[in-house]
């Protein structure tokens, strides 16, 4: 492996999204990640339309660049070969319950005095300082939990989750960020340590930092809710023959559209429109302005006329367009690759580029389950018999095979 973190080893616990979109983002960073499967395999293998059974899209772009073994971690044999594995690793990650480590001598205290220097991740629902610690978490509970569909309530009439697994990666992101520091600390100090990340207070600090606003005082100075974002009237606008975003933001881009389109007086002239804070106090009739005017000319002419004037617009694309948008490929964000058991497959890179350090494209391939329980186990010192004998009790799993 290459990349900034070539030379990290780690043991991957995690299941479903959240946990492998953070274990995803240091294997493209170039970490061993050893993904740790249960002899059926995550559930993410088996979403969506395979070419293959456990081969999911999902699982393609969730899981590469890692290695795969399958362990039926229920099995004495098969938590001691884990164990084995402990004192060659840097870090380990998880989002199973603690509760469920514990039973399997895997939780945090069991580790450390194998490995003092690791640093455990574990990723969990709520906090385990709060009450609703050891409930079980999903990207939707935790929607609803953070506020998030009653905020969509107040800016479209309807509670309604966000259409994607948003919280799943926002907190998989922070994990990641949570681990990379630990790591940091770990190598300039030698010192291991447990690492906690919930989804639920992740959430709320994510929502909160933007929508407390005058709550944030004492005593308030404004309801909570930034009204921006919250206005009815923010959305793509109908053009003559399609829809745009637009957002003149500061006070500049808002003059030269009001300028563009012939209406330069009213920053000055109109009290409602002076400033961002009056602007913001007054955000749907500001909004109800642009979506009038938008109404007067296609998309083509309001592309021109906004990008002379530099002032933020885009035309919204749909799923199939983004994936043939022009700056994606002039920035050679996909790749046509050929899959060894999956045929050609599209892969997203790692979207930071660096001046010195390369990040590796894609390390490995998402692997097939337990591709690598073999090659992994031998390299915790279990001999060929052993393995053998794992592999026969169905303890173990290899290449696929259940």
């Amino acid at each position: 492996m290459s990349g900034p973190l070539a030379g990290i080893r780690l043991l991957d616990l995690t299941t479903v999204q959240m946990g492998p979109w953070c274990t995803r983002i240091l294997a493209d960073f170039g970490a061993d990640v050893i993904k740790v499967e249960a002899p059926g395999g995550d559930s993410s293998r088996y979403t969506g339309v395979p070419k293959h059974r456990g081969m999911s899209g999902t699982f393609q772009h969730n899981g590469r660049g890692k290695r795969s073994i399958a362990l039926d971690l229920k099995q004495p044999e098969a938590r001691d070969a884990i164990l084995k594995l402990i004192p060659g690793v840097d870090a380990l990650a998880s989002n199973i319950r603690q509760a469920a480590l514990a039973r399997l001598g895997l939780d945090y205290e069991s580790i450390r005095k194998i490995n003092p220097k690791i640093v455990y991740l574990s990723m969990v629902g709520y906090g385990s300082a709060g009450r609703y610690a050891g409930r079980p978490a999903y990207d939707d509970l935790i929607q609803a939990a953070s506020a998030i569909p009653t905020l969509l309530q107040r800016s479209t009439g309807e509670p309604r989750f966000i259409p994607m697994a948003a919280i799943d990666r926002i907190v998989g992101g922070a994990a990641a960020n949570a681990l990379l520091a630990g790591l940091l600390c770990q190598a300039r100090t030698g010192q291991g340590q447990m690492i906690e990340v919930p989804m639920f207070e992740t959430m709320a600090q994510f929502v909160l930092s933007e929508h407390m606003q005058g709550q944030t005082f004492d005593p308030p100075t404004s309801p909570a809710g930034y009204p921006r974002t919250l206005s009815r009237s923010r959305r793509p606008y109908a053009s003559k023959d399609g829809f745009i975003a637009v957002l003149p933001y500061n006070d500049g881009q808002w003059k030269r559209f009001f300028e563009a389109v012939g209406k330069g007086h009213l920053l000055e002239n109109d009290p409602r429109f002076a400033d961002i804070g009056a602007r913001t106090a007054n955000i749907d009739a500001l909004y109800d302005m642009i979506a009038d005017e938008v109404k007067t000319r296609t998309n083509a002419e309001w592309l021109a006329l906004l990008q002379e004037n530099d002032i933020p617009c885009m035309v919204p694309h749909t799923l199939e367009s983004l994936m043939e948008d022009p700056h994606l490929h002039d920035a050679n964000f996909f790749h046509w690759v050929d899959h060894p058991s999956e045929g050609r497959i599209r892969i997203m890179r790692e979207p930071s580029t660096w001046s010195e350090t390369v990040p590796p494209l894609a390390g490995r391939f998402a692997p097939r389950l337990g591709q690598h329980t073999r090659e992994v186990l031998a390299e915790a010192g279990l001999g060929p018999e052993t393995i053998d004998d794992l592999l026969a009790r169905k303890i173990a799993n290899t290449d696929g095979q259940s």
